[in-house]
């Protein structure tokens, strides 16, 4: 039966891919879980951490733009473990209409970032196919450091108080109002503010903030079925209950309204750049402070507790399952 579009869900993971992981080698002391950004392996006194994501590129964007956004979704997930993203394997399958101007605009504002990141580039595969814009390739990015320093997915403790950047529906927003801003009836100052978040979701420098103010017991980023569905995944990989409260995060105004122009759910849809943080409550205000210290927005919207699931004021939330904004975007195209 042919799927929705989007990343599978936690159903598909247990049946087609949980079971069938190959070896079983006692190095790898994360590995794949549905609903977590990356794993770890054990390599003498050392960990490493891996991420593995597609390379997404939107040429309306602009290249340099949109190259730099694609470096950073995978960076991201190397920098949620506490980490520092320090290494990068990348593969570029690109449209046979893509000139070479046009690559070398993509790939120099890549690795200018990467330069002023700390990431080198260790190795790769770059060939053109019959193949279509965004997806053009994958990338994987590595962080090694001591087991220490590792934040684990799965380290929250009841008690820790729920700590959360930026807002809902930022990436979604920022995307819409920058490929369809002229479809969506709204004014030209929703439309500005809109689309500048997607500045706002490049999470390396907040998510490596927070880890050194901390001390953090976990992080993850709001990515695919966004803060629902995130807050949903932290929950469920560290078998606790997270209470939110509502009010404790507001969307912003310019994103509720090009949400609202789509008819989508801020809480539902990706906002790449918002980090999920839970944080012991005697260090709160270290890490919330040295965020704020960033010009980060950041707000503590709950608790974590003993039991299952998440609550929003009082009400059980599910995962969304599918990310409705791809649908979205495929009927405005």
């Amino acid at each position: 039966m042919a799927g929705t579009i989007g990343k599978i869900d936690a159903d598909f993971f247990e049946e087609h891919i949980s079971a069938t992981l190959g070896a079983d080698r006692d190095s790898v002391t994360v590995g794949p879980q549905h609903g977590i950004d990356f794993g770890v392996l054990a390599v003498g006194d050392q960990r490493i951490v891996v991420a593995t994501d597609p390379v997404s590129v939107l040429p309306q964007l602009g290249f340099a733009r949109a190259g730099t956004l694609a470096l950073h979704s995978v960076l991201s997930d190397v920098a949620v473990s506490g980490l520092s993203p320090s290494f990068l394997s990348i593969n570029f399958t690109l449209p046979s209409e893509m000139t070479d101007a046009e690559f070398a605009e993509l790939w120099e504002a890549m690795t200018a970032e990467c330069e002023r990141l700390g990431v080198s580039v260790v190795t790769g595969h770059t060939s053109r196919q019959d193949v279509s814009f965004p997806w053009i390739g994958g990338a994987t990015a590595m962080g090694v450091g001591s087991p220490e320093h590792v934040i684990r997915p799965d380290g929250a403790q009841p008690g820790d108080r729920i700590v959360l950047t930026d807002g809902p529906g930022i990436e979604v927003a920022g995307l819409f109002a920058a490929l369809a801003g002229d479809r969506l009836g709204v004014g030209a100052d929703v439309l500005d503010r809109a689309e500048a978040r997607l500045e706002e979701t490049t999470l390396v420098r907040d998510a490596l903030t927070a880890a050194s103010a901390g001390p953090v017991t976990a992080m993850h980023d709001a990515t695919e079925c966004g803060l629902q569905g995130a807050l949903v995944e932290m929950a469920d990989v560290n078998g606790l209950h997270l209470a939110v409260s509502r009010d404790s995060l507001p969307v912003q105004r310019d994103v509720a309204r090009v949400c609202e122009a789509v008819d989508l759910d801020p809480w539902k849809v990706s906002s790449r750049g918002t980090l999920l943080i839970t944080v012991p409550e005697t260090h709160v205000r270290s890490v919330v402070n040295a965020l704020e210290d960033r010009d980060t927005p950041v707000n503590v919207i709950g608790e974590v507790s003993e039991g299952n699931g998440v609550t929003v004021d009082g009400d059980r939330i599910a995962h969304p399952g599918t990310d409705p904004a791809w649908e979205a975007f495929r009927s405005l195209q």
